[in-house]
């Protein structure tokens, strides 16, 4: 037995969430500015991808671009959405052979308008694909989210929309960007860096976490099958005991 058919033999996560980290350190350890670190990742960005949806992984989510991340410098701030424009051309057709439909979660409307305009057009061109949903966090940010999904709560709450003694964790839910979306099973962090980094903070609630010190453009469809081999070796007890799930 392969390591994929082992790993297709037990149980998958459904929900996927990476955060790709390193290609800034990966560039630098090969003498080259920051940007072809960035060019190089999404090469690993479509293998995962791509091996997800062999899996039969129905949900990945990967941190594309933080709230935070505005604050880096102008010009790889410029090359960064440039990227992400080229990438949404150069990999609409890998999503509609691959059956996968785009969807974006975060602040977008702070997006420059041709990446709004171009990440609009990939979305609604894959709209109607099922085999894997593919999330794009961009110019994303978990407290931000919290904070959003707060205020919204309480204006339906001022105008009567909503009755306090009936705000639970399902209408939290239903305010954030991931509403229609499972929470998440599996959180991989590349580079070696063991930080969440305001990403999915309400989301990850009981999520397996995975860090390893892979750099992103050096992550393969076998650095995955460890994150999944590893995360079905444990056991997600959600606080209850090992007794009483037997």
């Amino acid at each position: 037995m392969d390591i994929k058919e082992s790993i297709l033999n037990k149980t998958l996560p459904k929900h996927i969430a990476i955060i790709m980290d390193g290609n800034g350190r990966w560039a630098k350890q090969k003498g080259m500015i920051r940007a072809f670190g960035h060019e190089n990742g999404t090469k690993s960005v479509r293998s995962t991808v791509e091996s997800c949806a062999e899996l039969g992984i129905k949900h990945l989510t990967l941190y594309a671009f933080s709230t935070e991340n505005w604050n880096r410098p102008k010009l790889e701030v410029q090359t960064l959405m440039k990227l992400l424009v080229s990438s949404l051309k150069k990999e609409i057709k890998t999503l509609q052979d691959n059956n996968i439909k785009l969807a974006a979660l975060g602040n977008l409307n702070s997006l420059p308008k041709k990446v709004y305009e171009e990440l609009n057009h990939v979305i609604e061109n894959t709209k109607h694909n099922k085999r894997m949903t593919l999330n794009l966090a961009l110019s994303y940010g978990s407290r931000e989210e919290i904070l959003n999904t707060v205020k919204e709560i309480s204006i339906k709450v001022k105008n009567n929309i909503i009755s306090p003694e009936n705000i639970d964790e399902s209408i939290i839910n239903e305010h954030l960007y991931t509403h229609n979306l499972p929470d998440v099973d599996l959180l991989i962090r590349t580079s070696g860096e063991q930080r969440i980094s305001n990403f999915l903070l309400w989301q990850i609630a009981y999520a397996e976490l995975y860090f390893t010190n892979v750099l992103w453009p050096d992550f393969t469809k076998q650095h995955l099958y460890e994150a999944i081999i590893e995360y079905q070796k444990r056991e997600r007890r959600f606080g209850k005991t090992s007794e009483q799930l037997s």
